[in-house]
């Protein structure tokens, strides 16, 4: 059994390495909105429950037991994200608050039950891969909208930011899970691109924004 704040730490560390980016300790506070002093003790504790490896030069990765609790933590999370939208109608910008409470809960059988009711589900509503019992996730979308040529099309398949503010924008515009973009023009002067949004709606967004949209 491991305390909420070690599963928190878990999960971070399991989505940073999802990202193939080095693991330090200041990547793990960012990603947890904490102090760098507490992040290096959990990093301590972690390590002496060998949950996780750390060196200054390579970072921190996680071990064969870190890795199944972080997958598990993540895995009822997602599930939980898919429940509350799908079943519940929450929107895409509220389930996530709601699914940091419910990951925590201990039953050793309530994801599988929770995975088999919802069918078996691959990517939670922002379009992140779910991980399976086994451990197997489906493959995570990369290609940004900034990626894109002038006078392209693509589908929205998932979202790096899933803040709620970013969410709710993408709500504004239109744009969700499969929704169909073109990319009219790309301006060199700041990066920002003009796109079409499915058939009626063209507008200019930012290059932040398009970096946060993952697409094929």
């Amino acid at each position: 059994m491991h305390t909420l704040s070690e599963e928190n730490y878990l999960k971070a560390i399991f989505n940073l390495a999802a990202t193939g980016v080095k693991i330090t300790p200041t990547a793990i506070a960012e990603a947890l909105n904490n102090n760098p002093a507490s992040v290096v003790d959990m990093i301590r504790k972690l390590a002496d429950k060998e949950l996780i490896a750390y060196d200054k030069r390579s970072g921190v990765s996680l071990t064969a037991k870190g890795q199944k609790t972080g997958a598990m933590v993540v895995r009822k999370h997602r599930l939980w994200e898919v429940f509350l939208k799908e079943k519940l109608q929450y929107s895409w910008d509220e389930v996530h608050d709601i699914a940091e409470q419910l990951e925590h809960i201990q039953h050793p059988t309530l994801a599988d039950r929770l995975d088999e009711f919802l069918g078996f589900p691959t990517y939670d509503p922002h379009g992140d891969p779910i991980p399976q019992a086994n451990g197997k996730m489906a493959k995570a979308y990369r290609t940004t909208l900034a990626d894109m040529e002038d006078g392209t099309s693509c589908q929205v398949f998932a979202v790096k930011d899933t803040s709620v503010a970013f969410l709710q924008y993408l709500k504004k515009l239109g744009i969700d899970i499969g929704t169909k973009i073109n990319l009219v023009e790309k301006i060199s002067f700041d990066d920002s691109m003009v796109i079409l949004i499915g058939k009626s709606a063209e507008v200019t967004v930012s290059r932040k924004f398009a970096e946060n949209v993952l697409v094929g």
